[in-house]
């Protein structure tokens, strides 16, 4: 790679150069002292423009990791999409297609403890012969148990050594608390990852009706108020989805209904760390137009 910089021509080549060059001389003789000194050093960074701000909140991404727990990003249990134990060939295909995921926590009929995992590519040979003599129990994987205490940074560890994507978290009482997978883990870094299953609205708000709207969760709070002419602060969180989330106290499931003052907000999807699609209904005089 160095080769290459040093053959390639123009100031483009340099500032490459320049950038490495760079970052060896802060390293080894203006040390960081601290975590403030180093974000400080990488945003001076982006401003000389020797990295992009892509670059910036990546590394920024990385050097948070270490200040978080997994109880911060993992999906709790009442979000999580499960299998239950008993389920036949048919009932867990079904609960694949319907969710679009490769992996699967399976449950004992109390829906408090977790028997393994189901990868769905196990079930492919059973669909090939047809089998009538299908056992969950017989194709699952051992479940990887983590604490909720755990640092996501040693998590992220432990997925890339033993080579898994999923874990189940418990509490302090050993009771099944959520699950972490090592998607969440590096949303921390590079930002939410969008698979060929995401839609994505390009308009924060639209108008469905004159009193019903479908908002995205990443609209902010001063985009609402201007559009609905509505005075919302909250000095915590910046967007009409972390308004929702705090007002239900919880990450609520698709359907769940909340009101703030003359408006009912609809979850209509989410996923396993927050909202990302509202429905607003235009409350007057009691009346609810839809």
């Amino acid at each position: 790679m160095n080769d290459y910089y040093l053959r390639k021509p123009g100031n483009k080549s340099k500032k490459k150069i320049g950038f490495f060059s760079s970052i060896i001389k802060q390293l080894f003789h203006e040390k960081p002292k601290n975590q403030e000194e180093l974000l400080h050093l990488i945003r001076s960074f982006e401003q000389n423009e020797l990295i992009n701000q892509e670059t910036r909140n990546m590394l920024e991404g990385v050097i948070s990791v270490t200040k978080h727990y997994i109880r911060e990003i993992m999906t709790p249990l009442s979000q999580m999409i499960t299998v239950k134990l008993q389920y036949n060939l048919n009932q867990c295909l079904d609960v694949i297609i319907q969710s679009s995921h490769s992996r699967f926590p399976v449950m004992n009929d109390k829906n408090d403890h977790v028997e393994g995992f189901l990868i769905a590519k196990d079930l492919l040979p059973f669909m090939q012969k047809k089998s009538k003599n299908f056992n969950l129990e017989k194709i699952l994987r051992p479940p990887v148990i983590v604490p909720e205490s755990r640092h996501v940074d040693n998590m992220l560890r432990e997925f890339r050594l033993k080579r898994y994507h999923m874990a189940i978290v418990i509490d302090e009482f050993g009771a099944v608390s959520g699950l972490v997978t090592i998607e969440d883990i590096l949303e921390l870094i590079v930002g939410e990852i969008e698979d060929e299953y995401d839609k994505k609205d390009k308009l924060n708000i639209k108008k469905i009706n004159n009193f019903t709207f479908y908002i995205s969760a990443l609209t902010t709070i001063k985009e609402f108020n201007k559009t609905f002419k509505t005075c919302f602060m909250d000095n915590t969180v910046d967007t009409i989805g972390g308004l929702i989330m705090k007002k239900f106290g919880k990450l609520p499931k698709k359907n769940e209904v909340t009101q703030i003052n003359q408006f009912k907000f609809k979850v209509l999807s989410v996923n396993s760390r927050r909202i990302l699609k509202i429905q607003v209904v235009i409350i007057q005089n009691n009346i609810i137009y839809k």
